[in-house]
């Protein structure tokens, strides 16, 4: 089984916030989206494409994963942001609105001519019609992208939706976006839930993203971070379970195998170690 990266609670923080980007290293997130996109102002982009690039190399975050999300393909920002990211060595680099296999191949050029190093992986984000029509093509693009993001306030707004509790409106959407990423062995979040105030309703969606089998959930508050952690987190009750169920299994000299009254096949002992391996390395974050 591959090595397990926790992506949890995946938190995006503007760059051209000196103070976001200090609070940033006390923060229990996973992972960490340095943005130069949405949450930076036009004339902010240049100093805050600097910060995170900065940020990057100071080696100050700890074990989060940290990654740059630069400006759109297309935009006056973009070919520079994906230079001066590729250069400082990010975990990830966090693209807006990729479309197409084609978009991913482009890109991934563009992060080697830039002398992005081998650690550095594309994180493609998921967020119009025309890509979710063409998701598993980019899931499988390249051997260098390593997660899908879904960008649900973008689909929102593209398929003239509302958001709505239990996002009826986007099942499809995630679920043709999860499949494709299982299907190419890459990792997916899920998108991030606006209401910061409403604890109760950001804890369901985490629960339903957990559910579909998402990897984790952006996010765009510090205060959601905790939520994230334990729901995508196995229980103690898991964790015992799935041992339990792997010791049965090995333990057992042919014939039928049960736990706890309950079958046990192959498939079952599979998603046990995955589930011990998610705990692992969780725990191995400290």
């Amino acid at each position: 089984m591959s090595t397990f990266r926790p992506r949890r609670s995946v938190l995006y923080m503007p760059s051209s916030n000196e103070r976001a980007l200090e609070k940033a290293k006390t923060i229990a997130c996973d992972a960490l989206i340095l943005d130069l996109e949405d949450a930076v102002a036009p004339d902010a982009k240049p100093a805050a494409r600097e910060a995170a690039a900065a940020a990057v190399r100071s080696g100050e975050y700890g074990n989060r994963e940290l990654t740059i999300r630069v400006n759109g393909i297309g935009t006056e920002w973009h070919d520079e942001d994906i230079k001066v990211a590729a250069q400082a060595g990010p975990a990830g680099v966090v693209v807006p609105k990729v479309n197409s296999a084609a978009e991913v191949l482009a890109l991934v050029a563009a992060l080697e001519a830039a002398g992005a190093p081998e650690h550095t992986r594309l994180w493609a984000m998921v967020e119009t019609p025309e890509a979710i029509f063409n998701v598993r093509e980019i899931a499988a693009a390249s051997p260098r992208l390593a997660v899908l993001v879904m960008g649900t306030n973008d689909l929102v707004k593209e398929t003239y939706a509302e958001h709505v509790p239990g996002r009826a409106p986007l099942l499809t959407a995630l679920s043709l976006s999860l499949l494709a990423a299982r299907a190419a062995g890459v990792a997916i979040l899920d998108g991030v839930y606006n209401d910061v105030k409403n604890l109760d309703g950001f804890l369901a969606e985490c629960e339903q993203g957990r559910q579909f089998g998402f990897d984790g959930k952006t996010l765009i508050h510090p205060g959601q971070v905790e939520g994230a952690n334990e729901a995508f987190a196995p229980s103690a009750q898991a964790v015992e379970d799935a041992r339990g169920l792997i010791e049965a299994f090995e333990s057992s000299t042919g014939g039928v195998v049960t736990y706890n009254g309950r079958m046990v096949e192959n498939l079952h002992v599979e998603s046990a170690k995955r589930t011990l391996a998610i705990a692992e390395a969780i725990a191995a974050l400290g």
